[in-house]
């Protein structure tokens, strides 16, 4: 819809000007970020480096609610300790489209636990390198409205 939005104010139809492109990489980055999503939701938890190595560099750095940690196996622990909750295995999903203007995309997500189980709702702005994800950035939860 963004794009859509993009070009009828440019007056450009998707193959011109670059558009083409343009949703070309916002659907490279949407499948990395799925990807990463997938890690959280496998069934086996053999498979979370494999599927993490799909979508991020192995170099790549993780904003998260506990701090910066660094490489795949890094986010490994992290996405373990998630689906080690204890309320039981959650489910992890992107619940918006992807916005991505140049390099960096954003997208909301939730995570809830079996049984309306603990719910908690965030959104994550990523960078891509080489079709990957080299930096994750967690906000997690609502901002606090300012007190003006």
């Amino acid at each position: 819809m963004v794009h859509r939005d993009r070009r009828a104010a440019r007056g450009t139809s998707a193959s011109e000007n670059g558009w083409y492109y343009w949703d070309m990489q916002e659907e490279t980055a949407r499948s990395a970020i799925d990807m990463f999503f997938s890690a959280f939701n496998t069934s086996d938890d053999s498979y979370v480096t494999a599927l993490l190595s799909q979508a991020l560099t192995s170099d790549g750095v993780f904003w998260g609610p506990l701090g910066r940690s660094e490489g795949i196996a890094a986010v490994e622990r992290f996405v373990l300790d998630i689906r080690r909750h204890p309320a039981g295995t959650g489910t992890m999903v992107r619940c918006s489209a992807v916005d991505m203007p140049g390099e960096w995309a954003r997208y909301q997500w939730v995570f809830t636990t079996p049984d309306g189980g603990p719910c908690l709702a965030g959104t994550d702005v990523v960078h891509l390198r080489r079709n990957l994800i080299d930096q994750v950035i967690v906000f997690a939860g609502d901002i606090e409205p300012s007190a003006s």
